[in-house]
């Protein structure tokens, strides 16, 4: 088995079966990615194979600088945005059934599973979770979300506030449940 340096040398040479060898390791936490921004599990397909023919055709740019993960998570990010409708970030900005004055506290997820968690986090709308993804799970501050998805930082700001509120909503309720059943 080649190491990280020896897989992506023998990638920009064309090599068929590293190619195999990269995407039978990486594929599994690019589809991860994939599944952070959409819902259904064909989209996500779609857009790991739309990131891996990108990472095979800009492979040749990596140079080294920084971590290989993060340069191919960052490829299938923005291939994810680019399914994205960003008219839905731009409209969920405006949206008025949410109460921005709130505080929000954080959430107290101990007693939910990782599939639970990652539900709650699709169920958002796609404006909110693409910001919070962005924000929570990939780091990205607000600047370079508002450059990403062509929103304000005021923008990028309030919808991150209010995907916390909705996921704080969403949790007290499962809790309700819970509790009376």
């Amino acid at each position: 088995m080649l190491n990280e340096k020896q897989l992506i040398t023998a990638c920009q040479k064309g090599i068929k079966s590293a190619q195999y060898e990269l995407v039978k390791r990486y594929s599994g936490m690019l589809m991860s990615v994939c599944r952070r921004y959409v819902k259904d599990e064909s989209t996500a397909k779609d857009i790991l194979q739309e990131s891996l023919i990108r990472i095979f055709k800009n492979i040749d740019g990596y140079k080294s600088i920084g971590s290989f993960e993060g340069w191919i998570r960052k490829i299938t990010v923005r291939c994810a945005l680019g399914h994205l409708d960003k008219k839905h970030v731009r409209r969920e900005s405006s949206v008025a059934d949410i109460n921005s004055d709130e505080t929000t506290m954080p959430l107290a997820l101990d007693n939910l599973g990782v599939e639970d968690i990652i539900k709650l986090v699709q169920d958002l709308p796609p404006g909110f979770r693409s910001v919070f993804n962005l924000n929570v799970i990939e780091g990205y501050n607000h600047r370079e979300i508002s450059e990403m998805l062509g929103i304000t930082e005021s923008a990028s700001r309030s919808q991150l506030t209010r995907a916390r509120q909705l996921l704080q909503r969403k949790y007290i309720e499962i809790n309700a449940k819970y509790k009376s059943a």
